[in-house]
């Protein structure tokens, strides 16, 4: 069974809630503190950022989140866990940059990293002069202004060192045992005082990304060692041996481990009443019956892989959701989107078992109700973080980016899922039998049922840690009170 759910304080519109536990809220009148979001302008990381403004602006401190207007706009429409109304509590900043190109996926590339994003990324680049201006603006009227930009954005915020009263902050969307493993070799391996996975345990970085976005990691992570500190998504309940290390590695930089982000407890319904329609459909269903799958907004697979995962969906006799959809566009609003082919006939076919969703999805909502007994996912770290504390076991199937050591660090560390798709055999077609047997072994299975029982477990610690005067709240209270004093 899933466990019981516990719920944020969430901020209502111009009035403010106390969430730690040892500090002090603060007051409009005091306005003394004012923090600035500078989201990178991708799904996963617009969403934690959206999240991370939520949890800030419930300690009485205003939030700014400044992006383009589309990625603003995006970030809104798709928030999911909580009540769209609150949005309305954030000063949202659209940003005008120069038209960038916003071509559709290829669902053949040799290296499944999302290249068609990259103008939209490289338009980032125009987003630095106009939150320099509403730095220095807001500069003057604050005692301190707090940035906290995606380790993706150093290069836009890099004038916060010439801007009186303002410091930054570098929050890492990835997980703390990828980012440390990253920093690790490139230190060249340096003997480290912890127990920690073995080295041929982690996957290479071969095929994780193309060379155009190597070049802009390298450059944003330039800028970094301008930055106060670091915030992670994640616990000390899942990853406290590598949030230790990255302390070890980055010893002149404060460091918070202050997720879970989303929220652990998901509304029925919004305040318009209304409820996706999976979601009515998954009411119909037993406990920890339903598989999810889904391989987040970055990843477009081949016709021939889509074939292939359809027909070992079918032939596993289990009941499914499949979100079904190709990868995001950098502006999401226009040009068209493929549709990719099934088989023919195919959703008659399930049509008892199984659920196809073309559009968005509400992701935390799905894994949250209590027929979700699995996830077939792609690793994407924002993804494992509502995985992990919605109790659902994952079977790995990562495409690209850090994808491929967060399936590690579930699989072999954390024992919460089991691998469909191991690294080493990238560019190989998953075939029917194959998802077929995974999708069996993740829900119809004595070791299906083990895992799910971990699942459950993990997810418990980690709520329990969420509690009063727990690990998340002691990392909260820390974090607030510095950039306060």
């Amino acid at each position: 069974m899933k466990p019981r759910f516990i719920s944020y304080i969430i901020p209502q519109r111009n009035s403010f809630f106390f969430f730690g536990g040892g500090v002090p809220k603060m007051t409009n009148q005091e306005n003394s503190v004012i923090v600035v979001m500078v989201p990178f302008p991708a799904q996963g990381h617009l969403n934690q950022l959206l999240h991370l403004s939520r949890i800030i602006l419930s300690y009485g401190i205003p939030v700014h989140y400044v992006g383009t207007s589309t990625h603003n706009r995006q970030a809104k429409v798709r928030v999911h866990g909580w009540d769209p109304v609150s949005v309305a509590s954030f000063h949202f900043h659209d940003c005008q940059v120069p038209p960038f190109a916003s071509p559709p996926p290829n669902p053949n590339a040799a290296i499944k990293f999302p290249s068609h994003l990259q103008p939209c990324f490289d338009a980032c680049f125009h987003l630095r002069k106009p939150v320099t201006e509403l730095l220095r603006m807001l500069s003057s009227q604050a005692r301190k202004v707090v940035t906290i930009h995606d380790s993706m954005m150093g290069s836009v915020v890099q004038d916060v060192g010439s801007i009186p009263n303002t410091e930054s902050y570098a929050f890492h969307t990835v997980s703390a045992f990828s980012l440390f493993f990253y920093l690790w070799e490139s230190a060249g391996k340096p003997q480290v005082n912890a127990e920690m996975l073995g080295e041929n345990d982690v996957p290479s970085l071969e095929g994780c990304f193309t060379e155009d976005f190597l070049e802009f990691i390298a450059l944003q992570h330039r800028y970094l060692n301008v930055t106060s500190g670091s915030i992670y998504n994640t616990s000390k309940v899942i990853e406290g041996t590598y949030v230790e290390l990255l302390r070890q590695h980055m010893k002149e930089k404060q460091h918070w481990a202050l997720g879970p982000f989303n929220p652990l407890k998901v509304p029925e319904e919004n305040s318009c009443g209304s409820r996706h329609y999976c979601l009515e459909w998954l009411d119909k269903q037993a406990m920890n019956s339903v598989l999810y799958v889904s391989f987040g907004t970055t990843t477009t697979m081949g016709d021939e892989q889509i074939q292939e995962l359809a027909i070992g969906l079918r032939r596993s006799n289990q009941k499914f959701i499949w979100v079904l959809r190709d990868a995001d566009t950098g502006d999401v609003f226009n040009g068209e989107v493929r549709r990719p082919e099934l088989p023919r006939g195919y959703q008659d076919s399930v049509k008892d078992k199984g659920l196809v969703v073309r559009d968005w999805a509400p992701q935390l909502e799905i894994l949250a109700h209590p027929a979700i007994g699995g996830f077939v996912s792609h690793c994407g770290w924002n993804s494992c973080m509502e995985s992990i504390t919605m109790g659902v076991p994952i079977g790995a199937w990562p495409v690209h980016s850090d994808q491929p050591r967060n399936a590690v660090l579930i699989t072999k560390l954390l024992k919460l899922g089991i691998t469909i798709k191991d690294w080493a055999r990238r560019d190989e077609v998953v075939t029917a039998a194959v998802v077929e047997d995974a999708v069996k072994r993740l829900m119809a299975s004595k070791e299906g049922d083990e895992i799910r029982k971990r699942a459950a477990e993990v997810s418990g610690a980690v709520r329990q840690s969420v509690a009063e005067g727990e690990v998340y709240h002691k990392e909260w209270d820390s974090f607030i009170n510095h950039i306060i004093r």
